[in-house]
């Protein structure tokens, strides 16, 4: 029973120590479900295909650039950390 006890305690630190990254994932998935979310919208608001397909690329594009922007900083920082164990 201590080992379950424990099991959980360490899970709870992990998923705190991982929360920025949680926070990054929930916004890098709001960001790339965007264009959808923004189709329907308009769809039950009556508008029609060309300003759907119109108005959901265009929020599309925006979040394909926020979310480069995210990983862009996501990668640079795990390469920086494979460059220098390899000097090591």
């Amino acid at each position: 029973m201590p080992s379950v006890f424990s099991w959980i305690k360490r899970e709870i630190v992990y998923i705190k120590d991982s929360f920025k990254e949680i926070v990054k994932s929930f916004i890098i998935f709001a960001l790339a479900s965007s264009g959808l979310v923004i189709a329907i919208l308009l769809r039950y608001l009556g508008y029609n295909g060309t300003v759907i397909t119109f108005f959901g690329l265009i929020i599309e594009f925006i979040s394909l650039f926020l979310c480069y922007l995210l990983l862009k900083g996501y990668l640079k920082s795990k390469v920086d950390q494979g460059k220098s164990e390899g000097k090591e």
